[in-house]
């Protein structure tokens, strides 16, 4: 009896052409960026304020975050799992439709005056966020050693402009919202939906070739070319990342999260226009340090190596840290220690993030990768909950003392994941996720 003949593998492009992909697709995804960080923008600047006004609690107002980290969590991993089998396309265009339903939620929660249902659609506008963070990994699908820190910190980095410019379309969005009759409080939400909107579109149209489908075309039709994408697997060194992540993205959350609070207690005899300007400035400059350096940690990474650039974002965070303890009294030290925060936290994301995916063989990427915008996204969470408790018990200065303990595991796992991402492994070797 004649064996089935195997399936014909599509031929893979050229190398030139894989590069222009590629150089195609961290252009798309970067600009899907800005339309997402537009349209988170408004859901963080509002989020807690409608929540107090909907629950006429203050002490609830921070139930918006929460549900929107929850929310994320969640569908990290089915974003994920969509990629894997249909690609980005699908998946990005997918979390985005989500959050634009989400949004759709929120309003009418407000119109109804339903705390409830409020944090339903955060929770489901958290999904937006999830496709977010995915486009990272996105834009390392088809780039190589010499280039994938570089590609994918550039993605991190477009997500600047959208931050930024969110905030600030807050005043427009509402007098234009009060013109068309909609819920107070509501009006910025209209930029957040044309942005999302824009992205579905942007993702579903322009996003073709799609970069997963394409990289897992060139590694079954052209195993040499395919070694330039797709390493292979290391299971050690890939949970190493996933930690690493977390831990940065728990040590600057908890800080972050409390630093308002914090400066408030601060400046209470200055005006509360004065206060409430300490603080954004602080929470600007802290966005910048996250996010406008990070192509210099994405080259330094390509350079120097993947866990070499996340110890010298967990010095960063030390130094954060320090700074924050000892200067707790002080406006000036507690805007540096946050500045430093971001640097870290964009130090160890970017350099993170590269390992886990040159670390991963092509059928485990998309997994680890769900796992680890799960993992990150829950220990924020959890990090933000636990840090309003222990400053309330021990401070500022010493809540910043304990969250070292984060930045110390990272340190002293360092040479376990640096072996790790340096040993030889077999191609084809298959290892749990």
């Amino acid at each position: 009896m004649t064996p089935d003949p195997k399936p014909e593998v599509a031929p893979a492009p050229a190398a030139d052409d894989i590069a222009r992909i590629q150089r195609r697709t961290v252009w798309v995804l970067s600009l899907g960026q800005v339309l997402g960080g537009l349209a988170f923008g408004a859901t963080l600047s509002l989020g807690a304020v409608l929540a107090a006004e909907l629950s006429g609690n203050d002490s609830l107002s921070g139930l918006a975050a929460a549900s929107i980290t929850l929310g994320t969590a969640l569908t990290a991993v089915p974003l994920a799992a969509i990629a894997r089998r249909r690609g980005r396309r699908l998946s990005l265009t997918t979390g985005m439709a989500v959050a634009l339903a989400g949004v759709a939620i929120v309003i009418l929660a407000v119109a109804m005056r339903a705390f409830p249902l409020l944090l339903v659609g955060f929770a489901i506008v958290g999904a937006g966020q999830a496709a977010n963070l995915q486009s990272r990994f996105a834009a390392a699908d088809l780039a190589t050693d010499a280039s994938r820190g570089r590609d994918l910190s550039i993605v991190v980095w477009a997500t600047t402009i959208g931050a930024v410019l969110g905030p600030n379309l807050v005043g427009p969005g509402e007098v234009l919202g009060d013109e068309l009759g909609m819920p107070a409080l509501t009006g910025p939400y209209l930029f957040t939906i044309v942005a999302q909107a824009l992205a579905i579109v942007l993702y579903a149209v322009f996003m073709r070739p799609d970069p997963l489908l394409l990289a897992q075309q060139v590694i079954a039709a052209a195993p040499a070319t395919g070694r330039a994408i797709a390493r292979a697997d290391r299971p050690v060194a890939a949970r190493y990342a996933i930690f690493a992540v977390a831990a940065a993205h728990g040590t600057m959350v908890s800080i972050m999260a409390m630093t308002p609070v914090h400066l408030a207690h601060l400046t209470h005899t200055e005006s509360e226009a004065a206060t409430l300007s300490i603080i954004g400035l602080t929470i600007s400059l802290h966005i910048a340090g996250m996010y406008a350096l990070s192509p210099v940690f994405g080259i330094l990474s390509d350079r120097v190596g993947r866990v070499p650039t996340i110890l010298v974002g967990q010095a960063l965070l030390a130094a954060a840290l320090l700074t924050a303890s000892f200067g707790k009294d002080s406006t000036f030290a507690v805007t540096v220690a946050l500045v430093l925060l971001g640097l870290g936290w964009s130090a160890s994301t970017v350099a993170g993030a590269t390992l886990l995916v040159e670390s991963s063989s092509e059928e485990l990427r998309t997994k680890r990768q769900g796992i680890s915008d799960f993992t990150m996204s829950i220990v924020g969470g959890a990090g933000a909950i636990a840090a309003g408790a222990l400053l309330g018990w021990i401070g500022y200065g010493g809540l910043a003392l304990v969250v070292m303990v984060l930045v110390v595991a990272s340190v002293l796992m360092a040479p376990l994941g640096w072996r790790a991402s340096r040993r030889p492994a077999a191609w084809g070797a298959r290892a749990d996720g």
